[in-house]
């Protein structure tokens, strides 16, 4: 077993020594990209860590994200110059030297019809120039994000040939960051630290937080036990409230579509289509690596209890279509739509107003029982929220260690960007493996059975199950599906998928015993 390797065996292991009185430094309730960050950061500066999720990585919030790293414009369009220079300096952390292996450049084109005025027009390249000088602030060279332009009618055609040419007359083009996958990301994040020797523990549930210690349940025998940490922090985003009762959160739903990526022919360039009657806001169109397009964001206050897995309001389908078919020679419809996913944002409650409006900034906050818990935020800005609260754990404990460090840390599998290209393995695999792809790809050498895709009309391979049990904490079919191949974004192709994912599964479970 690998330093780096998450699995049940581990798990049993870990939690033991837990439930056997062990005490580590700090406690990180919730698996998603913030707690995940903050066991890295933890682990990296030589501190002991237990993470607790009371279902699997990347099985809230960070999972149902636009799969996009921000550079802050629409932080800047609104005034917030320091927020949007954060945003782009962790852009450029994450493209340049933490996860080159799962980032890649994204163009953006706006389109300009007659609906778009030449102030508007002015307005947005305005935007877009500011936000090139924030990637220069940031230190992230154009051979990563190059400088935006306007282009002619016929070149914004070119890249995105579904585009109506009935009054084009141009576009502006701009570029940003985009992850190959979310959840990819999260799990990363989580190896990471358990080569550091972060204890992760999913299926194991947090029942009541304390100043030392966390009372908590084994989700798979139903046994509970007592954490004991010399500080616990809730990192459990939209569900905070829940075990801070000083919390006050306003959850944002931010729904997307999956389209074919015949349904709107936009090649490998996002098209952004403005919303009418607002000024700094878009439907865009985002093409993924399978293919696949999606279509978002909406951005509605949620009220109500926070369900574990929301899902997608019929108005926010038919918003979504409407505003994107403005833009193309064939309007969209629901025909085109293979699947959809909503997330909900944990944004700091604010006094009244849209969600739209509601500031990302995040917040570590003290509780009366001195449990921390970090609020608000976002995916691109994880790295510093995660360095925020470990800074705040410190103070409080009196815990020492020395400062971050995940600035300078890759991701496993990370290595610079341009010798991704060497890594002996397919292309694919590179983009979500990194250089562990030839070890991934080598399963299926080695055992042909395991080189064949799940199902006909899918190219993810048997290899790719067996190395989600064996070294990424997958520990049934769903977390499979849903979250280390995201198969279980379109139902057809995860049902496709199932019989044989079980198979691997419990195999590959039956091989750690």
């Amino acid at each position: 077993m690998t330093p780096g390797s998450l699995n049940a065996l581990r798990r049993e292991r870990e939690l033991a020594a837990l439930a056997g009185g062990e005490r580590v430094d700090l406690a990180v309730i919730g698996g998603g990209v913030t707690g995940t960050g903050i066991a890295l950061d933890a682990a990296a500066r030589g501190l002991s860590v237990a993470l607790i999720e009371a279902y699997d990585l990347a099985y809230g919030t960070s999972r149902w994200s636009s799969k996009l790293v921000h550079g802050g414009l629409r932080y800047l369009a609104k005034g917030d110059l320091a927020l949007a220079h954060e945003s782009a300096v962790e852009r450029g952390i994450l493209m340049t030297r933490t996860a080159p292996h799962l980032t890649r450049a994204i163009p953006q084109l706006f389109p300009l019809y007659p609906e778009t005025s030449r102030g508007q027009q002015a307005f947005i390249m305005t935007g877009l120039v500011a936000g090139d000088g924030l990637r220069r602030a940031a230190r992230t060279p154009a051979s990563v994000l190059p400088r935006p332009r306007s282009i002619p009618a016929a070149e914004a055609l070119a890249l995105a040939p579904g585009l109506s040419p009935q009054g084009l007359r141009g576009a502006l083009l701009a570029y940003d960051g985009a992850l190959t996958d979310d959840a990819r990301l999260v799990v990363s994040l989580a190896r990471t630290a358990a080569s550091r020797g972060a204890k992760i523990l999913t299926r194991v549930e947090a029942l009541r937080l304390g100043a030392d210690s966390v009372l908590a349940r084994d989700r798979l025998t139903g046994r509970e036990i007592e954490i004991r940490a010399r500080q616990v922090i809730n990192a459990t985003g939209v569900w905070a409230g829940e075990l801070a009762e000083s919390v006050r959160l306003r959850p944002s739903r931010g729904s997307h579509l999956i389209l074919s990526s015949e349904a709107a022919r936009i090649g490998a360039t996002s098209v952004n289509v403005p919303v009418p009657g607002e000024n700094n806001r878009f439907v865009f169109l985002l093409p993924q690596p399978d293919g696949r397009v999606f279509v978002g964001v909406t951005d509605e206050p949620t009220d109500g209890p926070v369900p574990r897995v929301p899902s997608v309001p019929e108005s926010d389908v038919d918003f979504l279509l409407e505003v994107a078919s403005k833009a193309f020679t064939r309007p969209l419809t629901r025909a085109d739509v293979a699947g959809s996913f909503a997330g909900l944002r944990p944004l700091v409650e604010g006094g009244g107003g849209r969600s739209a409006d509601l500031s990302r900034k995040h917040a570590v906050v003290t509780g009366s029982d001195s449990v921390l818990t970090i609020v608000g935020g976002k995916l691109t800005t994880y790295r510093k929220m995660a360095e925020d609260a470990v800074d705040a754990a410190l103070k409080r404990s009196g815990l020492l260690a020395g400062p971050s460090t995940t600035s300078r840390l890759p991701l496993l599998g990370a290595t610079p960007r341009h010798r991704l290209s060497t890594v002996d393995a397919p292309a694919r695999l590179v983009a979500k493996y990194g250089t562990e792809a030839p070890r991934v790809a080598a399963l299926g050498e080695v055992d042909p059975e395991l080189g064949l895709p799940l199902f006909g009309g899918t190219e993810i391979s048997a290899a790719e199950v067996v190395w989600a049990v064996r070294h990424e904490g997958a520990l049934d079919v769903e977390d499979v599906l849903e979250r280390r191949t995201r198969l279980g974004l379109v139902a057809p192709e995860a049902e496709a998928a199932r019989a044989r994912v079980q198979e691997l599964v419990d195999k590959s479970l039956a091989g750690l015993a």
